[in-house]
């Protein structure tokens, strides 16, 4: 959908929470479900790349031989901070529109092809194809997220914090000179070490940014069993509103409902379609028609999700085998490797070379599951020396919290300073060794079902105590009254469904807000002091310094051992389904509210210091330490938390 130019960004107070306006509805829109807009200051853009790896056809089996797992290409998409005509200088102000004057548009929530997405859907839950299709149809086929795609990389300058005792043009100067510094040694660190692995002489990024753009921390994101880079678009979105590059992995390695693979051609290959271009301009300059290519041949291959054998469900708690350790592995093998190449695309990037990242591009015009637009509008000279890669999160759900934990265990993954586990599968996580164990800090953020399941609820909080022992800091909470999706967009899509078959308690947009928010707070306390530098603007309840005041440990909800880790158990539900029907929210109702100040009412709304369960928590000296030693001080976090609008 095209956007007007009256939708234009309001003034930016970068020392206030506020948000960009919310975009209009399309005419599908007013029918179809509908995802919230983003509560951020930023807009967001969205990219889609898939790029063949630098080793194609690299293979990744289990000891036993079963399973053969195979990295052609990376798949992903980059939620980022974006800017329209009001945010830029009248110098640099454009028309919304990319090259060749096509406007800019919204991105589909289901991806391309979508008949063909629905039937992988079909096949991981097991249900005839026709009614599924049909009702996705009726409901989200038509869904845009509300991103812009190939949106200008935001160039919004950031604040700079103010000390007191010295002068202002003195205090401006030397963070500059301390930022230039930091910014040098991240830039050198990565590029040496993307420079050793192409086996190329390292060398000194520039990194000579014009003082009025900002540089963004990076995340990367890795979904669960069924997932894709589109199913955490909201949690992802709305970090990329308040200041984060996220990068959003489509895993290969058969985790995913179904993903599309589009075969990387081989070098020779390569240089002959580039030449056979060249004669086909040269053709038409000269008036000769051109032939139709040979269609017989697919240039793509499919992926779906694979079930183990003999071990269909190995998810289930109740499931006498267990997990399947030997495929899980295998995926992790893949998933990491998956993760290891989008940073080195994302140095590429960095570095200035982001044409030719654009140019090896599978998902253009033409190739399945791309978009017509391609990577039109993208102005690679804007990324460059635009992100802190010396420094990257990582943050998955479910089973991409599994993947959070092997990432930071990883000593090749060594630039991923810090995690986020939602939700985390406890089992599928393999045992640590001595070698690698967890010393980065961590925050997980799980569900009130899987905290009901005993086995899943021990693994994690083994995990944790793994990063507390090991001298870094750790937060492991449950959001009260959620379940295992509630962290995902099936959740905003189909809140009914939630509600009735999974029981789920807590209004799915107050699920997302605590898990965004609190995923902020942590990256206020880890990252350095040159990455949240906008941090004035997050969105912040303090909810993880007062994890000493939350609720006590209830299981209130807890299901029959046939439902444990699906759904919960609602007493009274029908009593509490018709007084949420009946009664209206009122201005001094103690209801937690969206931005735009509507009410996110529940089955039950627990009150402040009451949505959470905390089970680990850090003492506060050694938070207090902790963000002594990284450059940030608990008293400029605690100004920060008090100039804060929330």
């Amino acid at each position: 959908m095209a956007l007007p130019l009256s939708f234009l960004h309001p003034p930016f107070n970068p020392n206030r929470h506020t948000s960009a306006p919310e975009p209009p509805r399309s005419f599908r829109e007013h029918f179809f479900h509908r995802l919230p807009p983003y509560t951020g200051p930023f807009h967001v853009g969205f990219l889609e790349l898939e790029v063949p790896a630098r080793q194609p056809n690299q293979h990744f089996r289990d000891p036993a031989g079963t399973y053969d797992l195979k990295l052609d290409t990376v798949l992903c998409a980059i939620y980022y901070p974006c800017d329209f005509n009001s945010d830029l200088p009248k110098s640099e102000q454009r028309h919304l529109t990319r090259k060749k004057g096509q406007p800019l548009s919204r991105v589909p929530w289901l991806g391309r092809p979508r008949v063909q997405t629905c039937t992988g859907y079909a096949k991981y839950f097991n249900v005839p194809l026709a009614p599924l299709a049909t009702y996705m149809a009726c409901t989200s086929m038509f869904t845009k997220l509300p991103a812009l795609r190939n949106g200008r990389l935001s160039s919004r300058r950031w604040p700079v914090k103010k000390t007191e005792g010295s002068s202002s043009e003195e205090r401006d100067n030397e963070e500059e000179k301390q930022r230039k510094e930091k910014e040098n040694q991240d830039n050198t660190s990565a590029s040496n070490e993307r420079a050793a692995l192409v086996h190329l002489q390292p060398r000194t990024v520039e990194s000579s940014v014009s003082e009025d753009k900002p540089r963004f921390p990076v995340i990367i994101f890795s979904h669960g069993l069924g997932g894709s880079r589109t199913l955490y678009s909201v949690i992802c979105g709305e970090l990329a509103s308040f200041g984060f590059v996220v990068v959003a992995m489509e895993h290969r390695d058969g985790s995913g409902a179904r993903t599309f693979v589009n075969k990387p051609p081989a070098q020779d290959e390569s240089e002959a379609e580039a030449a056979k271009d060249e004669l086909d301009k040269l053709h038409e300059k000269r008036g000769f028609t051109k032939k139709k290519p040979n269609r017989n041949g697919k240039s793509y291959y499919v992926v779906d999700y694979i079930f183990p054998k003999n071990n269909a469900r190995d998810t289930s708690p109740n499931n006498a085998q267990g997990v399947d350790l030997d495929l899980r592995g295998a995926q992790l093998d893949l998933r990491l490797a998956e993760i290891e190449e989008a940073y080195y695309i994302m140095g590429l990037i960095n570095d200035g070379k982001g044409q030719e990242v654009g140019r090896r591009n599978l998902r253009k015009k033409g190739n399945i599951g791309s978009s017509a637009a391609g990577l039109n509008g993208i102005d690679w000279r804007d990324w460059k020396g635009r992100l802190h890669l010396g420094n990257v999160t990582m943050m998955g759900h479910s089973f991409g919290g599994a993947t959070t934990v092997q990432a930071l265990r990883s000593r090749k993954l060594h630039w991923i300073a810090q995690g986020i586990m939602l939700d985390p599968w406890g089992p599928g996580t393999p045992e640590s060794s001595e070698r690698e164990r967890l010393q980065k800090p961590v925050l997980s953020i799980g569900s009130e079902a899987f905290m009901d399941w005993t086995e899943n609820f021990e693994r994690v909080e083994k995990i944790c105590r793994e990063v507390r022992d090991g001298g870094s800091l750790c937060w492991m909470t449950t959001i009260r009254g959620s379940t295992h999706l509630s962290q995902t967009d099936f959740a905003i899509l189909y809140p009914n469904w939630m509600s009735v078959l999974m029981k789920t308690i807590v209004n799915p947009k107050r699920a997302i807000y605590l898990t965004v928010c609190s995923a902020l707070e942590f990256l206020k306390i880890t990252l350095p002091p040159e990455q949240t530098r906008f941090s004035a603007s997050w969105t912040d309840e303090q909810l993880l310094k007062k994890m000493d005041e939350v609720a006590e440990v209830e299981h209130l909800y807890r299901p029959k051992d046939k439902w444990m880790a699906v759904r919960l158990k609602i007493p009274n539900e029908f009593s509490l389904r018709m007084k949420k029907m009946v009664r209206r929210s009122k201005k001094g109702d103690d209801v937690p509210r969206h931005a735009s100040g509507k009410p996110l009412r529940g089955l039950i709304n627990w009150g402040a210091g009451e949505e959470f369960y905390c089970h680990l928590y850090p003492e506060r000296e050694l938070v207090d330490q902790y963000t002594r030693e990284h450059g940030c001080s608990s008293e400029a976090l605690e100004n920060d938390q008090s100039s804060t609008a929330v």
